[in-house]
């Protein structure tokens, strides 16, 4: 498969490419990616400013701490722009270039995962322990930097790379050449996010996210099960093995505790989702935000958006997430190339797996596993992974076909990926060729 770009800067030659008889020509990304992207930056960003003197008060008292009212603020600020100029790069390189690359971004992904354990192993404050867990490297005035969302990044490059081309081969279901090494990559990423950094909920969208991209590649129903059930086994005794998730799940069956105990965060979360009410108390009248709730910049800001924003708020949030998460499904639907639609497949079970996980714990109907809800919460590293990925969707919306297009294409062993969503259904707009 070749890609050449012509024409200069008015692109008055379209690249084109051939894939299973179905001529396809680069043309206008699907903006609406950048639209629902942005909003939510936007949101996420609004919050913040409402919230962040407020967090830093908390944490100065609380610790000692010297963070000025405009610090979380000015943080995010620097952040989004570090997430859009990855943005600009993914969605600019040209992908079969990020493809080849995929082992080394995977490689550099587990290899900082390896450093992290060491130096924390070593107790090096550049590794700082925080509740038990070391999950971050701490780089002073930089910040800090979370390797496992590195990792999740060479995954997806990786794999959809890697279980694309054995599905063209039409080697999807073999043991040797694709389950075998698919399983390693998987447990040996959950050793490291789950075992060593004690991060059972990035374990788990890391999960969704292969799980998306075997399915849509056309795994054998069979073997999808048996590997559904192996992870489910697999996720019971990492929760075994670790009293505080244990108790997490206690907190989950046992309910409320009025003192203070196990369930207070989600006690919390919960009061400032009812305080809200309709339209919400507004900006800067939050009171969760004051040190009731825990964790409100990052983990718990759902719940301080339902205070400042209400119920109707919270309604166009899940909205604009809800829309995102259905762009991407309509982009994969629309390519032809199918390690193209696995990256996609990716990112949605990516993204899809930190928007169930996050809210579902906060509204209490999952117990809490401590991850961000994209684009929203506060945190540099999971928002410029993410939005890099992003960047790559993008992309790849320069190569879709319509739907008509794709009613022609016969059923090819090695294309299984309709199996899983049938890609002549939905009623995707004809793009235009600029």
């Amino acid at each position: 498969m070749s890609l050449r770009s012509g024409g200069g800067g008015r692109h008055s030659l379209r690249s084109k490419e051939t894939v299973n008889g179905i001529v396809t020509r680069r043309h206008r990304p699907d903006y609406m990616i950048v639209l629902f992207m942005g909003l939510l930056m936007l949101i996420g960003l609004i919050t913040l400013y409402a919230i962040g003197p407020q967090r830093a008060n908390v944490l100065n008292n609380s610790y000692g701490s010297s963070y000025g009212s405009t610090y979380f603020f000015v943080k995010q600020i620097i952040s989004l722009a570090i997430a859009l100029i990855g943005f600009f790069i993914f969605s600019t390189i040209p992908y079969e270039r990020v493809i080849k690359q995929g082992k080394k971004l995977l490689w550099i992904g587990f290899g900082l995962c390896t450093v992290l354990f060491l130096a924390g192993a070593a107790h090096l404050s550049i590794a700082p322990a925080t509740l038990g867990a070391v999950r971050w490297f701490q780089l002073g005035t930089i910040g800090s930097v979370q390797p496992a969302e590195m990792l999740k990044f060479g995954i997806l490059v990786f794999l959809g790379g890697f279980i694309g081309t054995r599905a063209k081969q039409g080697l999807i279901n073999d043991r040797y050449k694709t389950l075998i090494p698919v399983a390693a990559v998987t447990m040996l990423a959950l050793l490291f996010v789950v075992v060593l950094q004690k991060d059972l909920g990035t374990g788990v969208a890391i999960a969704g996210m292969i799980a998306a991209m075997m399915m849509i590649a056309g795994v054998n129903k069979r073997i999808g099960v048996i590997a559904l059930a192996a992870l489910l086994l697999i996720g019971v005794i990492f929760i075994l093995i670790a009293p505080h998730r244990v108790q997490r799940i206690v907190t989950y069956v046992g309910g409320s505790d009025s003192t203070g105990g196990s369930s207070y965060q989600i006690d919390n979360a919960l009061i400032a989702i009812g305080t809200g009410g309709p339209f919400g108390v507004g900006i800067g009248n939050s009171v969760q935000a004051s040190g009731y709730l825990p964790e409100a910049t990052n983990d718990s800001v759902f719940a301080i958006m339902g205070e400042i924003f209400g119920f109707v708020g919270l309604m166009i949030i899940l909205l604009i997430l809800f829309s995102l998460l259905m762009r991407l499904l309509s982009i994969m639907d629309h390519l032809v190339d199918i390690r193209l639609k696995l990256l996609v497949a990716g990112v949605f079970g990516w993204f899809g797996a930190h928007v169930i996980l996050n809210i579902s714990a906060i509204i209490g109907v999952f117990p809490l596993t401590g991850i961000t809800l994209p684009l929203l919460s506060f945190g540099g590293t999971s928002m410029i992974f993410l939005t890099a990925a992003l960047g790559l969707v993008f992309q790849l919306s320069r190569y879709t076909v319509h739907s008509s297009r794709l009613s022609n294409v016969g059923d090819n062993k090695h294309e299984d990926s309709r199996s899983g969503r049938r890609i002549g259904r939905t009623r995707y707009a004809s793009r235009r060729s600029s």
